[in-house]
């Protein structure tokens, strides 16, 4: 992400968290992620998480010859990409410190085993929403604490897995998309001067890629004051769909079209992952380039949910 300096006004509109419908079965998943500088950069301030979270008992004493480790069924899954910014590698410090923020939240915080209604989905999209505001806590903090880290900031879109459903929540202009029905769909909103122009009807989407104010985030994680604004959104998934979490690097390189071509050529999440790099840098490559790709699969016979 280049390090413009940011807008005090956070972007309007964005919408509140919105659940669909849920009722399907649990589904296999497999992941695969990959960052690059890009041609430009000499540094990668983006970060990304793939992990999973299981039920699990340590068995300290048992009379039993079974002492290993026991896993349970029931497996979450978070995907998260984080796209820095700021001078003298602050935007790499940001966004550490927010994925390390939500990894502690996870761990010790978050609770994760709730059944896929609409009240609990819900309420695990407030949870993820609270984390965010954590981590712009954390990176504020860190900046306040560290003149030369002043005003450092980083998009987060996150995605979480249970079964059929999933969460997202999401600031910046790292983007979220659904392949579904041989289709790329947009889940998130990008939070910078030239979406909301073109949300207002004043910019044409055709012409943002050329527009003056196209790097200029409006809502980030940390930043020059504290306070974000959290994009959520909850979803079921079925088979075959596939979710992709990219930074900007990627889009800035490759059109929709293009990112849709690719997917629709390679199932494998890995393969996919790798053209899309490889597609982005070929076109220039003039920011670090981060994807994340989620294939679900209906679960195994045995009902394990995970093919990661």
């Amino acid at each position: 992400m280049s390090a413009e300096t940011l807008l005090s006004e956070p972007i309007t509109q964005i919408p509140e968290p919105t659940v669909t419908g849920i009722d399907t079965p649990p589904l296999a998943v497999k992941a695969f992620g990959l960052t690059h500088p890009g041609r430009v950069r000499e540094t990668n301030e983006d970060q990304f998480l793939i992990a999973e979270l299981t039920k699990t008992m340590r068995i300290w004493q048992t009379s039993l010859p079974e002492t290993k480790p026991l896993f349970g069924n029931e497996r979450g899954h978070l995907f998260l990409i984080a796209d820095g910014m700021g001078g003298h590698r602050a935007g790499e410090k940001a966004s550490a410190i927010a994925v390390a923020a939500i990894e502690q939240f996870t761990l010790n915080t978050f609770k994760w085993f709730f059944h896929t209604d609409k009240p609990e989905a819900q309420r695990a999209m407030l949870q993820f929403q609270a984390a965010l505001h954590n981590a712009d806590d954390r990176v504020i903090e860190e900046s306040s604490a560290h003149p030369e880290f002043a005003g450092m900031g980083t998009t987060v879109t996150l995605a979480y897995h249970l079964d059929a459903q999933l969460c997202i929540v999401h600031v910046g202009d790292s983007r979220a998309y659904l392949f579904k029905n041989d289709q790329l769909c947009q889940i998130t909103h990008d939070h910078s001067v030239t979406a909301d122009m073109v949300r207002r009807g004043v910019l044409r989407p055709e012409d943002v890629a050329k527009h003056f104010m196209r790097h200029v985030i409006t809502n980030v994680v940390g930043g020059n004051e504290a306070g974000v604004e959290v994009e959520a959104h909850a979803m079921k998934v079925q088979a075959g769909e596939r979710l992709l979490l990219c930074s900007d690097g990627l889009t800035e390189m490759l059109t929709n079209d293009v990112i849709a071509a690719v997917l629709r050529a390679e199932a494998d999440p890995e393969a996919a992952c790798r053209t899309l790099l490889a597609q982005a840098t070929e076109a220039g490559g003039r920011d670090n380039v981060t994807v994340i790709i989620v294939r679900f699969d209906p679960a195994a016979a045995d009902g394990a949910p995970s093919s990661n």
